[in-house]
């Protein structure tokens, strides 16, 4: 039974498209299933960018799904590319692996240790894991399986015919480039993860022009396997081919009719994917948009194969904050599995799911998480209480579930920051964080830790893989002697008023009221005083009053949250650190 949408403001981009997309969809192909496509290169880890390339096409099928319509949404592995280089950083990777660059990646090898058989499954693997954790549905092609088995033979012989109305297509957009300009490397930290590296968007030569005139197709060399090859006669009506490997020295001639190893270039291949394929719907980087891009020239080359151009929104760049402090990423760039590790995949959907295409936006490994994680809590709030405007409710709607229903979500929701506090004072002493999380409603206590899972282990490997060691939390094991003895009249009775307190505070909002107020009580006013009710000298009195208490159980001048860091420690060691 499918799902029905509701009805959103016109802010809602997801039901814009899938309106588009349908209406398209029964011009083109009435009664057929809606096709949607991305296109993924599994040369080295596929980043948060890349993500976008399937987030977009993923969410407005999954609406169009919603509304009773079939779809399919296709992946293409482009595992038939070209290796082009050794990437940095990856564990197993060295210097030998330059001598595979031309090779298809399906036939370099895979990073020592991996139980994949090759370079392309090896990378494939962590991104089809990553987006079944997601929700994507989606039904995945190998371009190796395509072409070696001969799928596209009748394309690629048709794409020979057509040579020269191809080569006049390109010729259009073939101009001299300024040199580029030298730009200043980011921080890592900074990087922007361009959505289409990887997916046909790296610079690649327009086909074998020589002698023998223009050819769109490139064979992989039968001695090296190598795509250094130069196309040096072709026959249309016998479809022989020679070509020659200018890697190794091999030449040959073939019978195109017959021969499976080779592709068509980059700019010539995509545009006959979307007509064999019948896409309806397919975005595209930013890098598509400029003149010449594979998405503006694939618009005419697609009619030579009897197509029409998908609808292809432009999408923008993903940011990452945080990247610098990163140890879990394989490459030097985040994957969504490394997203996934310290966020539900609830809050990664909605990041893509709340923003325009054309909008960047960045995806958090540093604090940033937290108040993001506040944020999505908020929203979740006013979702279920009616008070959220329409367009928020439906980015909320496909974050949280699918046209197949609901992901599984963790049973208590606490508070991300909380979560993080809790696992970063327990350093992975799982009772002792029960203990400490089961005291923050003591009217209703979590059970079992389970009840906080997975987004309690989120939190705990956050803490562990983004927070430096120099921030991570410890407690005293003996009181600060010194500086208890060095406190004023003033600073001995604020503690005084905390201690007492105590045990009539211990919940986590109770504890909030309590250290928030000894400030108030010590200048005069009461505890329940507003900010409003107060003057600015009490905003400092706080402050201090919080450092204070920071040196006395972690040395330091800041921590978690004071209320959960209490509860953290226990009642009976906090009065021996505040020296009861």
């Amino acid at each position: 039974m499918p799902i029905v949408a509701q009805s959103t403001e016109t802010t809602d981009w997801v039901s814009r498209f899938a309106d588009e997309v349908i209406a398209e969809s029964e011009r083109r192909a009435p009664g057929k299933p809606v096709v949607v496509a991305s296109g993924l290169s599994p040369s080295g880890p596929i980043h948060l960018g890349n993500l976008r390339e399937v987030m977009t096409p993923h969410l407005v099928a999954d609406e169009v799904r919603r509304r009773g319509h079939q779809v399919r949404h296709l992946i293409s592995w482009d595992d038939y590319d070209r290796y082009r280089k050794v990437p940095a950083g990856i564990a197993g990777v060295d210097e030998t692996w330059a001598e595979h660059i031309g090779k298809p990646l399906t036939s370099v090898p895979a990073p020592k240790g991996s139980a994949y058989p090759n370079w392309a499954e090896h990378f494939k693997a962590a991104m089809v894991a990553s987006l079944a954790e997601l929700g994507v549905e989606f039904d995945g092609i190998s371009q190796t399986e395509q072409y070696t088995n001969g799928v596209y033979r009748e394309q690629i012989l048709h794409a020979m015919r057509h040579r020269r109305d191809i080569d006049a297509i390109l010729d259009q957009y073939r101009t001299k480039k300024a040199p580029p300009k030298k730009q200043q490397q980011k921080p890592v930290d900074e990087a922007e993860l361009e959505a289409a590296e990887g997916s046909g968007a790296a610079a690649e030569d327009d086909g074998s022009s020589g002698a023998a005139g223009y050819f769109p197709y490139k064979p992989y060399c039968g001695n090296c396997e190598k795509d250094l090859t130069t196309v040096t006669a072709y026959d249309d009506d016998s479809t022989e081919l020679t070509y020659a490997c200018t890697a190794c020295g091999f030449s040959e001639t073939v019978r195109l009719n017959e021969f499976n190893r080779g592709k068509l270039v980059w700019k010539v291949d995509w545009p006959m994917r979307w007509a064999y394929e019948g896409v309806i719907f397919e975005p595209s980087g930013v890098d598509h948009s400029s003149p010449g891009s594979s998405f503006q020239v694939g618009g005419q080359i697609v009619g030579i194969f009897d197509g029409k151009q998908p609808i292809g929104p432009m999408y923008a760049f993903v940011g990452i904050s945080g990247m610098a402090k990163m140890s879990s990423s394989k490459g030097g760039v985040p994957t969504p599995a490394d997203a996934l590790q310290i966020m539900e995949p609830q809050l990664l959907r909605w990041l893509y799911a709340r923003r325009r295409p054309n909008q960047s936006f960045k995806i958090a490994f540093d604090q940033e998480i937290q108040r993001l994680y506040d944020e999505w809590d908020r929203l979740d709030a006013k979702v279920a209480d009616g008070s959220a405007l329409p367009a928020d409710v439906a980015a909320h709607s496909r974050a949280v579930r699918t046209a197949a229903g609901e992901l599984p979500t963790t049973p208590r929701p606490l508070p991300y920051r909380t979560l993080a506090s809790v696992a970063d004072i327990t350093a992975g002493h799982e009772d002792q964080a029960l203990r400490i999380l089961s005291e923050l409603d003591p009217a209703n206590p979590l059970a079992e830790l389970a009840e906080a899972r997975p987004r309690y282990d989120k939190a705990e490997a956050w803490i562990n893989t983004h927070v430096p060691a120099d921030q991570r939390t410890i407690v005293r094991a003996e009181p600060d002697a010194e500086l208890l003895k060095s406190l004023d009249e003033q600073g001995r009775a604020s503690l005084r008023l905390l201690l007492d307190g105590l045990a009539d505070h211990w919940s986590l909002d109770g504890l909030t009221h309590l250290v928030y107020g000894v400030p108030k009580v010590q200048a005069g006013f009461s505890a329940d005083a507003t900010p409003k009710e107060l003057p600015p000298e009490i905003k400092t009195a706080q402050r201090s009053f919080f450092a204070l208490l920071y040196h006395l159980l972690v040395g330091r001048d800041t921590g978690p949250r004071l209320p959960t860091l209490l509860l953290a420690v226990g009642q009976e060691r906090v009065r021996t650190l505040l020296g009861e």
